[in-house]
């Protein structure tokens, strides 16, 4: 059996950046800290976390102490105001990505420009970017629900950083269609972007994909899909714990990717798993001689 990991697969910048400034504000202080919200979409690494003392608090009170530090995915600026308001040190873990994002809502907003916004309504980027187009804000999910938006004078069209590529660009070309008085940002992230590529790629060569990651991320969820239009069958798990022997069928040549929040031990540990479940020693693998 051949396995071969995704190039990309992995925590991405801003995942990475989020939990370094976490564990350093662990390190640093005996006060409490709390993410406001989960700070990323692996329950793993949160159990980390939880480890060094840092509490998910889904709900502001109305007095806090301590450093509450914003989400990956950011957050709308009211929240920001009422963590800083209850009394609460604010350290802003917000992806610098998403926050190029914010900025462009807000000035867009501000000059009285219609805000569409193109993701997942239920996503916490996505509520957060909402946060910063104040009335002015619309999410599509879907070319239906774009389509059935009101005809705007001036608009501005984003989209959530980690979208599906092949559908933004479905939306570009609607856009310069029918309301070439938009403005479009190319607001998908390069590495949300390098990793839809290399999926497609992978899938191409491979008999079949395991996609690893959070089972609530969005962007490992967009993997899983665009790995499944390929018409290979496609396993998503969370860790190597989910791995059956029928999600191999008869795979010789089966090739691994991994969400922006996935840690490197866990795309090892379900190489091993996956050679485990096909009677590999892994060990002894590792052993022999070049």
């Amino acid at each position: 059996m051949k396995i071969t990991v995704a190039k990309t697969a992995g925590f991405c910048m801003g995942v990475r950046r989020a939990v370094e400034m976490a564990l350093d504000a662990s390190n640093r202080t005996a006060d409490p800290i709390y993410s406001y919200g989960p700070l990323i979409h692996n329950p793993q690494v949160l159990n980390i976390l939880g480890e060094k003392g840092i509490t998910v608090i889904n709900a502001i009170p109305e007095k806090g102490s301590g450093t509450a530090i914003i989400r990956a995915h950011g957050i709308p600026p009211s929240e920001r105001d009422a963590l800083i308001k209850a009394g609460f040190n604010v350290m802003d873990a917000t992806c610098p990505k998403v926050i190029r994002v914010q900025s462009i809502i807000a000035k867009h907003a501000r000059q009285g420009f219609a805000v569409i916004i193109i993701g997942d309504r239920a996503h916490p980027e996505v509520r957060g970017l909402m946060g910063y187009a104040g009335n002015n804000g619309y999410v599509a999910e879907t070319m239906a629900e774009l389509e059935a938006l009101p005809d705007f004078e001036r608009a501005i069209i984003v989209a959530q950083t980690t979208q599906n590529t092949a559908f933004f660009d479905s939306v570009k070309s609607w856009t310069q269609r029918l309301h070439p008085q938009y403005k479009v940002f190319d607001t998908i992230c390069d590495s949300t972007e390098n990793r839809q590529d290399e999926v497609k790629s992978l899938s191409a060569t491979v008999d079949s994909v395991v996609v690893v990651g959070g089972f609530d991320s969005g962007n490992t969820r967009r993997l899983y899909e665009i790995a499944r239009e390929t018409g290979k069958p496609v396993t998503h798990i969370e860790t190597e714990a989910d791995l059956r022997i029928s999600d191999l069928g008869k795979a010789g040549h089966i090739g691994i990717t991994a969400g922006a929040s996935c840690p490197n031990n866990i795309i090892d540990d379900t190489v091993r798993r996956l050679f485990e479940l096909r009677g590999v020693n892994v060990d002894e693998l590792i052993a022999q001689p070049a």
